[in-house]
């Protein structure tokens, strides 16, 4: 498929589009190709604004593949690399012989998130300190949807971090977007037997690691705003109030920002912690929540710059665990809602 080098330029925006959300000032914005519905995508460089049926179906899709991309990878970064390579192979098919886009899309997304999660599994064994999942400043919708809240929650990410490569692959692609064996069997390269074997094994891994008990957006919210209140005051005895007893604070930095390189365990010396670290630098500091992978969280300013998001992860209503993301190379996300769907 030969593309003239306007119409490159367009496709590769497609591609490469952000989601509709909120800028850093608080507009919003709806760039080309977020997959929204109601206007055209863009121009297919002949200037009358219509696009082909292969950009058609990939625009359509963009939301979804990002986040089988993201689900699998915990990148935001190599999520949008892997959009990149599958626009490239789509853009090749012969559409004549596609009976189902979505699902041949999903495909080759999986796929090529198979190969790039390989990679990364090399580059994680070599990373300083606690290595944690991209965060993302998501919209309202992806809260109401409980079920895909739950599967992008930071929590949750760093369960799936826990299985093979095609463990995570197929418990994504069954458990979240219900598809059927025999379309995870295609798109991982194996058998409908065994990929019944590999979801059952995987769904029992992450059962068993998962948060322990519901908590209710209210219940989130209230919980944050009692840790904040907390936090912000020096409040020990409060922080504790809040703080599971076997509460874990993990930190990343990346060998870029100073974080902590172990994590820290234990309602007593993670309340010392955060209380320390916070009266240290309150003149600097300021929290405020926001919506992280589905669920409240707060994000941590430093002099009015973005310095640390702050995950956390509630079970039976206390925090069990505290995921605070400091590498500058993964908060470039939070700069605007990213818009997931399943």
């Amino acid at each position: 498929m030969r593309m003239t080098p306007s119409e490159a330029k367009m496709r590769e925006q497609l591609v490469t589009s952000g989601n509709s959300g909120r800028e850093p000032d608080g507009t919003t914005g709806r760039p080309v190709g977020d997959g929204g519905g109601g206007s055209d995508p863009g121009s297919d460089g002949g200037g009358d604004g219509r696009t082909d049926p292969a950009t058609d179906a990939f625009v359509t899709h963009r939301n979804l593949l990002f986040t089988v991309a993201y689900e699998m990878l915990g990148s935001a970064a190599d999520a949008e690399d892997v959009l990149q390579e599958t626009w490239l192979r789509w853009a090749g098919v012969d559409l004549g012989s596609v009976r189902d886009r979505r699902a041949y899309l999903v495909r080759i997304t999986t796929r090529q998130a198979l190969s790039r999660l390989r990679t990364l599994g090399r580059r994680k064994e070599s990373y300083v300190g606690s290595w944690l999942p991209e965060p993302l400043l998501t919209t309202p919708d992806v809260a109401e949807d409980v079920e895909l809240a739950d599967s992008v929650s930071m929590a949750m990410m760093l369960v799936l971090e826990t299985l093979t490569p095609t463990e995570r692959a197929v418990f994504v692609l069954r458990e979240v977007f219900g598809l059927g064996y025999d379309e995870i069997a295609e798109a991982v390269d194996k058998s409908p037997a065994a990929v019944r074997q590999t979801a059952h094994r995987a769904r029992a891994h992450v059962a068993a690691r998962r948060p322990r008990g519901a908590v209710s957006p209210t219940e989130s919210r209230d919980a944050l705003a009692a840790f904040q209140r907390a936090v912000e005051t020096g409040d020990l005895q409060g922080l504790l109030d809040v703080l599971a007893p076997d509460v874990v604070l993990l930190g990343d930095g990346g060998g870029i920002k100073q974080a902590v390189l172990r994590p820290v365990t234990g309602a007593g010396k993670v309340a010392r912690f955060m209380v320390g670290g916070m009266l240290r630098q309150a003149a600097r500091l300021s929290l405020g929540p926001d919506q992280v992978n589905g669920y409240p969280a707060l994000l941590v300013s430093l002099d009015g710059e973005l310095d640390t998001v702050l995950a956390l992860r509630f079970d039976d209503g206390l925090v069990t665990g505290l995921y605070a993301v400091r590498n500058p190379e993964k908060l470039s996300h939070m700069r605007r809602e990213t818009t997931l769907s399943r």
